[in-house]
């Protein structure tokens, strides 16, 4: 066994020290076990650890979390984005730095981040608490590749389970009322009918689109981050290719004239429409006013117009595959769960159409 261990005396008895030498040779120990059976443990364990590599310098453990905030800040957010990033920014600031920033990462305990996790719960949203604890995880994940501590100890904390919000869905007169009475009519409809994300559209150049085959062309995005757009591709990463409805084409021909093809196609060209205030804006006025003509009509963000083109792309037949190509999704399997209830009907068509096979089969 690599190490000595050696008997010291204090004003509560005797205690016992362990010294060993790292893998870089420098030397090192812990005091303060109570028994020289406990200091033999120890210095077995470290051996142990030592001949198989997983060696962990107590040391190390002693640096704070914000150290290694500060790596993962410039390692791992570059990859995603500019909103993502903004909102792992905001996340750390407000509910890990104030909690753990001063903390050693070594001296962190898991029923310490289940009790943190515990108590956010009480206080925000499910989507809030488990953005957090993936921020802190992603910190500590950090330290355990580097071998500063043996293990994450947010490994294995339940988190709250995300709570989907209830879908809003509008019809065809619904979408026309609103429209009818917006500042905007043209972008209502277009995003109601084309399912494209709201810095999706107002991204869209007039070069983008195609009036002969009636298709548009998604390769851009703006993301409304800290009071200025911020472009970057779309949320897959991948362009698509989307279909313009006839209806939609003379007004969006309309909207190109006089602008170069690098223009904006919604707006006066020369920069992207401003996101609606979610209370006072021009769309939220569009929404109250058409609930004056139909009370019926739920209260509905722009981005509820792109779960309307869903709904009435598969009211009108389509295929799950043709609204995730539509909608830009990465699978047809999240479009599917996302939509489900869009596609309970299919259930009762599958089963009457089967026993309608089997009547006539057997008959």
């Amino acid at each position: 066994m690599s190490g000595t261990i050696s008997k010291y005396e204090t004003k509560d008895g005797p205690r016992y020290r362990v010294q060993y030498r790292k893998p870089d040779k420098s030397v090192t120990g812990k005091r303060g076990f109570k028994t020289k059976k406990e200091a033999s443990l120890y210095l077995a364990s470290v051996t142990i650890t030592k001949a198989t590599g997983e060696y962990v310098d107590p040391s190390l453990g002693r640096r704070t979390v914000s150290v290694f905030a500060t790596q993962w800040e410039r390692s791992h957010l570059p990859t995603l984005k500019p909103s993502s990033q903004e909102g792992m920014r905001s996340s750390y600031r407000t509910h890990v730095e104030p909690k753990w920033g001063g903390r050693s990462v070594a001296g962190i305990r898991p029923s310490e981040l289940e009790d943190w996790v515990g108590e956010l719960s009480g206080q925000r949203a499910a989507q809030t608490v488990r953005r957090a604890a993936f921020v802190l995880n992603q910190i500590l994940a950090i330290a355990e590749r580097d071998r500063v501590i043996p293990r994450n100890p947010m490994a294995g904390v339940k988190l709250p389970k995300k709570k989907r919000k209830p879908q809003r869905y509008l019809t065809h007169d619904q979408v026309e009322t609103i429209a009818a009475g917006a500042a905007h009519p043209n972008l209502v409809r277009f995003l109601a009918y084309t399912g494209l994300r709201w810095g999706e559209a107002v991204e869209l150049q007039v070069g983008d689109l195609n009036m002969l085959r009636r298709r548009l062309t998604v390769e851009r995005n703006a993301v409304y981050v800290r009071g200025q757009y911020v472009v970057g591709t779309p949320k897959t990463g991948e362009r698509r290719e989307v279909a313009m409805p006839h209806f939609l084409v003379g007004d969006l021909a309309r909207a190109c004239e006089g602008k170069p093809r690098s223009g904006f196609v919604f707006g006066d060209g020369g920069a992207q429409l401003p996101y609606p205030h979610a209370t006072s804006g021009w769309f939220q006025a569009a929404v109250k006013a058409a609930q004056l003509i139909d009370a019926t009509i739920p209260r509905v963000t722009p981005h509820d117009l792109r779960h309307t083109a869903a709904s009435l792309a598969i009211q009108a037949g389509a295929n799950v595959k043709a609204v995730q190509r539509m909608l830009g999704h990465s699978s047809a399997a999240m479009t599917l769960d996302v939509y489900a209830d869009l596609f309970d009907e299919d259930l009762d068509t599958v089963a009457e159409a089967m026993s309608a096979a089997r009547a006539k089969s057997v008959s």
